[in-house]
């Protein structure tokens, strides 16, 4: 069942008087210590996820060729981009889940996964694990390059930031087949509460690429440095436009369009010039608003419920926007099963628990389904009370 909006508030009203702030501890660290196959073995035996149940189309579904890549070349079919790694797994299958449970018609939907060349899991056992995890599901894992950007990326505000596979967003055109012509990307830490089929049935007028919600009060000036806005033919990218802020943690992409308007490289070149110039200072973010900005397709708010991990320096907590809500997103420093984890969750995070399928293999699972379902209860008795 669908969360409702007006039920949301209501809960995350009640759990903030409940519940302290909680500050983000990463659940994974950002490289292991051990190497190479000491890292899968260990890998293999803390990274566990329970079986997903099998979500089945509707009636009013169209019935479509299982094969794998006729899917991912069907326009018909809901295409997904998310990256997949290790430090990011948790968030990833539970996106995924959110994403089939509220999906009319979930046995249509092909994802497309992205994982480093550098990455201390190789491809098959991510595979394995998507599988295990999802047996129904229609994916691919293809393999990003880092070396295509390792030169490109200059220094940010968190190190996090500077992850080279946040740049593979960048790259979709190229790494997908070309019969995908379009395609959502979502981050790994959002939650999906709505059908996808609505966002993916988003039409991208005109001549434009990209369609995102935009935040058209937020100060966009802020985004890039004074070295940018004093120099005119910086500046110059903007003259005649209305750019505004836009995440890119949740894009509909036309990848037609992309590939005709070469616009990795527009973004690479822009990148080229940050390493000289250091013209901003938020990661992969502001090349986006550079070649885009002013030519959004804007999108509902509703579908991208942004900065539940508090800013980038602080995980500190943050209610709802107002207004309804189709995907909640955990962008900043904190991350929902980190905080969950270390007993100090923030309200929202509640709302991500349900698609959480991890087991972990420190505690009997059931103890920790237990806290979870407690904390679930105590909110199902506090709304009913009002």
């Amino acid at each position: 069942m669908m969360f409702l909006p007006r039920a949301v508030s209501v809960v995350t009203i009640l759990v903030f008087t409940l519940l302290s702030y909680g500050n983000a501890i990463r659940s994974l660290p950002n490289k292991l210590a051990c190497g190479g196959d000491e890292a899968r073995i260990e890998f293999g035996m803390s990274m566990r996820f329970s079986e997903a149940p099998e979500y089945q189309n509707g009636p009013k579904c169209a019935v479509l060729a299982r094969n794998g890549m006729l899917l991912a070349c069907d326009p018909s079919v809901v295409q997904i981009a998310m990256t997949i790694d290790l430090e990011y797994l948790r968030g990833t299958v539970a996106a995924v889940h959110s994403v089939l449970k509220h999906s009319s018609c979930p046995e249509n939907v092909f994802f497309h996964f992205i994982a480093s060349d550098s990455s201390l899991v190789d491809l098959a056992e991510l595979t394995r694990i998507v599988q295990s995890t999802f047996p129904s599901l229609s994916f691919k894992v293809y393999v990003f390059k880092e070396s295509i950007v390792n030169n490109l990326i200059s220094s940010s505000v968190r190190q996090a930031l500077e992850n080279r596979l946040n740049y593979a967003r960048s790259y979709l055109a190229d790494m997908l087949e070309a019969c995908v012509k379009r395609v959502i990307y979502l981050d790994s830490d959002v939650i999906v509460v709505d059908d996808i089929q609505k966002l993916w049935s988003v039409s991208l007028s005109g001549s434009r690429t990209i369609g995102a919600p935009e935040y058209c009060h937020a100060n966009f000036t802020k985004y890039f440095s004074n070295e940018f806005w004093s120099d005119l033919e910086f500046s110059e990218v903007f003259a005649g436009k209305r750019p505004c802020y836009f995440n890119t943690g949740v894009m509909v992409m036309d990848l037609v369009r992309w590939r005709e308007g070469d616009y990795t490289r527009k973004i690479e070149k822009w990148m080229e010039i940050q390493k000289e110039r250091r013209i901003y200072e938020l990661g992969s973010l502001p090349p986006f608003m550079l070649v885009f900005g002013g030519d959004v397709e804007a999108i509902d708010h509703r579908w991208n419920q942004h900065g539940l991990g508090g800013d980038n320096v602080v995980s500190n907590c943050r209610s709802l926007h107002p207004g309804p809500v189709s995907l909640l997103h955990w962008s900043g420093k904190g991350k929902p099963w980190a905080r969950l984890d270390a007993r100090r969750p923030c309200p929202v995070d509640y709302l991500w628990a349900p698609y959480d399928l991890y087991k972990p293999h420190d505690q009997p699972h059931h103890h920790h389904h237990r806290y979870r379902k407690q904390k679930q209860q105590q909110l199902i008795y506090s709304s009913r009370a009002l």
